[in-house]
């Protein structure tokens, strides 16, 4: 009895783990089966939100810059090139350290405050930039601090980005402009060719671990970047031409101590812009550093009354319509009244009777006023613009301004009169050279521009700028008539200080009051002196216009602190150019050439002038636009 008892304890015993395995067994197979769903449904239903949620934590996508074109000048030495350099990120998710401390310790590295290292950490995030675009020295310093300190390495790293750099530093700043960090051109032919010389944008995708360091594909993330496909560009611009101009630009303005100077040497036969340059100016490798007044390039943005210079215009209309010969008599009455307005000469008296050649040699308002007349608004100001003023010219530079000039059907007389004497218009220096570059060549209107030519990542052309002929504005006997007329101006007149013994030089010089952009009218003693020449007069090789915008020391006529600076200009082009003196004095160019300029070293004197100080000199340059 006691056996059976036992026995069926046990068979009792037996079934209950029997049913306990079978739920153990049951319960294992329903959360297989959950599994199994789960697993299902994550790769089915949700599969695609997962994966994306998974991507999002190892792998980023960025927009890379490939390295930018080079810049060339016309002879193909370089002015902006780009190399990699580092750029340094660091990651908050994984700061291992406190903020406090990895500020206190980059900040005399990477030239930040402690403060705003520490603000871009509180950003959070896997990837904050500390520091774009570092010099070798700094990021070397860098890797210093990630080499001795365990851990540094996931949560301080490097991507390479591609930095412009300027070897020439100033050298023609205004008319290359200079590239942002996000490696966009801001100003000048940098801006003008973004879309051509920064190639095209890439898209990469980066894989990464936790620590933020790059995986699979992202290793060939260097050699990648480093291939350029953007075009490189070839400037008119003659770097030795220049340096000769800039350091010209820098001796004016010690001497007059301008508010500004502006110079343009240009090819008249070809429209070629051989040196454009401004002062102030900056450094493109720390633009930054410079008020953004000094980046624009005033040659083609500022608009200035031309004074005297444009009479050479204004006497080319006159011989080009009968009105006027060199050899006609003018009585000269020191002032005329026009619509109840006086027109003064500069010297205040009256050169009595003169010849029209002594009206442009002395620049005398009365005659130019009553040229003026002759011609009428209407065509004086059809003449203007033949020559190209009052529209932009088409430079390939940004920002060009058109300048300003009279509707003829709102004109009056003393409007004709003053616009004759070179006032109550505008013009840009750009649309001033080339005019006078017009008559250089023959009394055809060249089209300005800048890049000579594109080439392609492999140096073959992608194109070519030849030379463009705008219209012709003066016929070729008129032309020769006036040029004989600008070199009477130079040789004996108003523009003397630009003559260089042994070359025939053409020109006029000009002094305008200075427009007060703020009430209208002019401002008293505040003056634009001015010089537009070209030469040789027999085969002409460079237009040069010098504007001198506001002297304060010393004179202020354009005959004696603008011509000056032209011939400097001329005198340094002639010996660089190889140009040989057509009569005597070859021992001054001789002299000039035991100098020798360097481009790289801007510092470096040029070599030797024989120009006058013109603070000395008690001409008057003839050339003074007074009106009341």
């Amino acid at each position: 009895m006691g056996q059976k008892v036992t026995k069926r304890k046990k068979t009792k015993k037996k079934n209950r783990i029997y049913a306990g395995i079978s739920i153990l067994n049951m319960a294992i197979v329903g959360l297989l089966f959950l599994v199994v769903f789960r697993y299902g449904w994550l790769q089915i239903v949700d599969g695609h939100k997962m994966a994306e949620k998974l991507n999002g934590q190892v792998k980023g996508e960025s927009v890379y810059h490939v390295p930018r074109g080079a810049i060339y000048d016309c002879n193909m030495k370089e002015l902006a090139v780009s190399t990699m350099v580092d750029s340094l990120f660091i990651d908050p998710n994984h700061l291992s350290v406190s903020p406090d401390k990895i500020a206190d310790q980059l900040s005399p590295i990477i030239g930040l405050k402690p403060e705003e290292i520490k603000k871009k950490i509180a950003q959070g995030g896997g990837f904050v930039w500390l520091k774009r675009q570092m010099p070798y020295e700094m990021s070397k310093k860098v890797k210093e601090l990630i080499d001795k300190n365990e851990g540094y390495s996931a949560f301080l790293g490097f991507e390479k980005e591609s930095k412009r750099f300027y070897p020439n530093d100033m050298l023609a700043a205004n008319v290359i402009g200079f590239v942002g960090t996000d490696d966009k051109g801001l100003e000048g032919v940098e801006q003008e060719y973004d879309s051509l010389i920064k190639g095209e944008e890439k898209d990469f995708l980066r894989y990464h671990d936790a620590a933020y360091r790059p995986i699979k594909e992202s290793v060939f993330q260097e050699d990648y970047r480093a291939k350029s496909d953007g075009k490189n560009i070839q400037l008119t611009i003659n770097a030795q031409y220049q340096f000769i101009v800039e350091k010209a630009l820098e001796k004016a303005m010690q001497t007059s101590k301008p508010h500004a100077i502006t110079a343009i040497v240009m090819d008249p036969k070809t429209g070629d812009i051989l040196a454009m340059a401004s002062r102030p100016s900056f450094n493109p490798n720390k633009y930054y550093d410079y008020k953004e007044d000094y980046w624009r390039n005033r040659a083609i943005t500022d608009i200035y009354e031309p004074g005297s210079v444009f009479k050479a215009v204004v006497a080319g209309a006159g011989f080009q319509e009968k009105l006027v010969k060199p050899t006609d008599v003018f009585v000269d009455p020191g002032v005329i009244t026009v619509s109840g307005r006086q027109i003064h000469n500069w010297s205040g008296g009256s050169f009595g009777t003169v010849t029209f050649m002594d009206v442009v040699k002395n620049s005398i308002n009365t005659g130019f006023a009553q040229l003026g007349l002759k011609l009428g608004g209407e065509r004086l100001m059809a003449y203007a613009r033949k020559f190209g003023f009052g529209a932009p010219t088409g430079v390939d530079l940004p920002g060009e301004a058109s300048g300003l000039l009279f509707n003829p059907k709102d004109m009056v007389d003393s409007d004709v009169a003053t616009s004759a004497i070179g006032q109550s218009i505008a013009v840009t220096p750009l649309q001033m050279v080339r005019a006078m570059s017009a008559i250089a060549n023959g009394g055809v209107l060249m089209k300005p521009h800048i890049v000579k030519a594109i080439y392609n990542a492999d140096d073959t052309i992608y194109k070519k700028i030849e030379p463009e002929e705008v219209r012709r504005v003066l016929d070729p006997g008129v032309d020769k008539m006036l040029i004989g007329v600008l070199e009477q101006v130079v040789a004996t007149g108003g523009g003397s200080k630009a003559k260089i013994q042994g070359y025939h030089i053409a020109g006029k010089t000009g002094t305008a009051q200075k427009i007060d952009p703020e009430h209208g009218g002019y401002m008293p003693g505040r003056y634009i002196a001015s010089f537009c020449g070209f030469g040789p007069v027999e085969n002409p090789q460079f237009t040069v216009l010098v504007v001198i915008d506001d002297p304060t020391k010393g004179a202020y006529y354009g005959g004696l602190i603008a011509a000056p600076v032209a011939h400097d200009i001329f005198l340094q082009l002639f010996r660089y150019a190889n140009i040989k003196p057509t009569n005597g004095n070859q021992g001054l160019i001789d002299g000039l050439s035991k100098e020798v300029i360097h481009v790289e070293t801007p510092k470096a004197e040029p070599g030797t002038t024989t120009t006058a100080n013109p603070d000395k000199d008690t001409d008057d340059g003839g050339d003074e636009d007074l009106m009341e």
